[in-house]
């Protein structure tokens, strides 16, 4: 397959997500148009949109791409690539894989037989994936101590309360120690030059100094 007829090719897969994509969520092709204006595409018309789907489109932008995929409410990479519809894809001319190796070269989530060089491409996307497990750990944690807590709180089970009570503060444990955690890894971010990305509201005071201990105060 030739450069040219591997990119038609891989337009037409694209528009066929995109159909698919629309249909799903139930919008017109001019609402989807409409869509498109309102984020700043204009030029996306009702008529690109039918000769996207009908084929007369062979090429689309990555703009294109990303704004159709946010009005569709999808991943812009469901849209490249056929994940579950498809066992195999041609991501290069000759060169079929895999649709889930498509998709993990893509993300840059592609296995690797030793961990990624410090400083390389792969490295700082593996970076901010611990990064995002670590703010989903934190924000679970504080999230069911909270909850337990308010449970406490309303009911009058004296037995029942010292439960929710205990259950509590072990949660506020794990908490604390994940947030410690979110903390130092923030940390190390930054000693690399990297810049975290913002924290949930309920997280802000991670990056706040941290208050001395009551032993600290009294040496």
């Amino acid at each position: 397959m030739t450069l040219d007829q591997w990119s038609t090719a891989f337009t037409s897969r694209i528009a066929q997500r995109v159909r698919e994509s629309r249909r799903a969520a139930g919008l017109t092709m001019a609402e989807v148009a409409q869509g498109c204006a309102d984020r700043g595409v204009p030029e996306f018309t009702e008529h690109s949109l039918k000769n996207l789907e009908s084929g007369r489109k062979t090429s689309v932008t990555v703009a294109e791409v990303v704004v159709l995929a946010d009005v569709l409410g999808v991943p812009p990479v469901t849209l490249l690539f056929p994940l579950g519809s498809s066992a195999t894809v041609e991501v290069l001319p000759d060169r079929e894989v895999s649709t889930w190796d498509a998709v993990a070269w893509f993300t840059g989530e592609t296995p690797l037989d030793e961990p990624a060089p410090e400083g390389s491409a792969r490295n700082v996307l593996d970076v901010f994936r611990q990064h995002g497990d670590l703010v989903a750990a934190a924000t679970s944690s504080y999230a069911l101590a909270r909850e337990r807590r308010r449970a406490a709180s309303t009911t009058l089970d004296r037995t029942r309360r010292a439960t929710l009570l205990q259950r509590a503060q072990g949660y506020e444990e794990h908490a604390f120690e994940d947030c410690q955690e979110l903390r130092a890894f923030r940390g190390r971010m930054r000693d690399r030059d990297l810049a975290p990305p913002a924290l949930p509201d309920e997280l802000a005071f991670v990056d706040e100094p941290e208050t001395p201990t009551r032993a600290e105060n009294d040496e």
